[in-house]
């Protein structure tokens, strides 16, 4: 439901043009992914959670802002989402996002201080340090890092080790645990 796919077309006002039931006011933008997140919900273990990822700014003059996407966060979980990934943007091709460290963070912490749903932050978190920052100043529940695994596929390894928790290498590299890494 985010990045201008099929369902997060209908949310954001800058994709969703209709005149019917399914257009206008974000209330009938959120029908048609809310019926479907319904019928998941309806098919899924009701003791395992469900979560759904929007773009909680558009980046673009009329579309998605944090106010609205604090609207969306509170429909969701009142249709039993347990947990809301936010992320932001590539809704429209000329979006302008505002990049830096953490820069989609703050959505996520406004999100779960004002809608009371528990949140994914996502965006430029690249450090254990900056996954240790947002979670003990309750701005999200959970980091996830994308860009950072690509750079380094042992980033998890790396960050339990340096945080003085090595980590038992798998079976397939058996040789390798009596090697500990030695980082400087």
């Amino acid at each position: 439901m985010a990045h201008g796919y099929l369902l997060a077309s209908f949310i954001s006002p800058l994709t969703n043009q209709r005149t019917d039931g399914f257009g206008g006011p974000l209330e009938r933008r959120l029908r048609f992914p809310l019926e479907v997140f319904d019928a998941v919900r309806a098919a899924w273990p009701a003791e395992k959670p469900m979560s759904v990822r929007i773009s909680a700014v558009d980046w673009f003059p009329g579309g998605m802002g944090p106010d609205d996407a604090v609207q969306v966060a509170r429909a969701f979980h009142d249709h039993g989402c347990d947990v809301m990934d936010v992320s932001a943007g590539q809704t429209v091709d000329d979006q302008r996002p505002v990049y830096g460290r953490l820069f989609q963070t703050p959505f996520a912490e406004r999100i779960r201080c004002e809608a009371g749903i528990a949140t994914m932050a996502v965006g430029n978190i690249s450090s254990y340090a900056d996954v240790n920052t947002i979670l003990a100043a309750g701005r999200a529940d959970l980091c996830l890092l994308a860009r950072a695994h690509l750079w380094d596929p042992y980033w998890t390894r790396h960050a339990a080790y340096e945080l003085g928790w090595p980590l038992r290498w798998p079976g397939q590299y058996a040789t390798l645990d009596r090697y500990r890494p030695r980082f400087t």
